[in-house]
């Protein structure tokens, strides 16, 4: 199948052809450049909505006039200290890493998610009445609020008995201690056993793909990687 217009490529949408015209791409032959590229290429998925490394694999056996060949397999092995040795093979899916976590911890985690789930909505007082007011929480003030003084058929107010365990306050979903960084520099007083990294919202592209990188020569998971 020969590739003329980028409409001919599996899964690209008209809406990704405006999302293309963005970063400066136009045609297949510029298409083709940026996703043989291994830096121009995360940025290609990063901006196409809907497209992740699957489809740019078939775009690519697309161009060169080939059948996407199938991912291999891969082999998990259950490691000696607890957590899953990830074991990939050649273009096969990468297992995200997984914390070292002890008994009392991973209890709380459960504990925590069951919490979460029968938790209330707090919403601010009259939220429903003005809409200019918005959903998110505010301490209902003044001596005639009947939700201060928690009446009955009144909206639930924020109380210490709603809190989720000690022990998992404050950690990701997945057990890691999160931790913010802006630069490379940040990564190497991380402990991947029980830390990921969060990279800030304001790094650029280039400065998070050598984030990426060099995370993943340390062995660190990034919560928020691009791909």
């Amino acid at each position: 199948m020969s590739i003329k217009t980028l409409t001919d490529l599996p899964g690209l949408k008209e809406d990704n052809i405006s999302e293309l015209e963005q970063i400066g791409i136009s045609s297949v032959s510029e298409l083709k450049d940026a996703i043989f590229d291994e830096v121009r290429v995360k940025e290609v998925i990063k901006n196409l909505s809907g497209v992740g490394p699957k489809t740019v694999d078939s775009w690519k056996a697309a161009l060169k006039g080939e059948t996407p060949e199938p991912k291999a397999a891969v082999e998990i092995v259950e490691d000696e200290d607890g957590p899953e040795a990830e074991i990939v093979e050649s273009g096969g899916y990468v297992v995200k890493a997984k914390p070292e976590l002890s008994d009392e911890t991973a209890e709380a985690l459960a504990k925590r998610a069951i919490i979460s789930g029968r938790r209330p909505a707090f919403k601010r007082q009259e939220w429903f009445r003005y809409s200019k007011l918005g959903e998110k929480w505010r301490k209902p003030k003044g001596i005639h609020s009947k939700m201060k003084r928690q009446l009955k058929r009144r909206p639930p107010m924020v109380d210490i008995g709603f809190r989720g365990p000690i022990t998992a306050r404050g950690l990701h979903p997945s057990g890691f201690e999160e931790v913010l960084i802006y630069n490379v520099e940040g990564l190497e007083n991380i402990d991947p056993k029980v830390q990921a990294v969060r990279i800030g919202g304001t790094v650029g592209t280039k400065k998070r793909i050598a984030i990426e990188d060099r995370a993943s020569e340390l062995g660190i998971r990034v919560l928020n990687r691009m791909v």
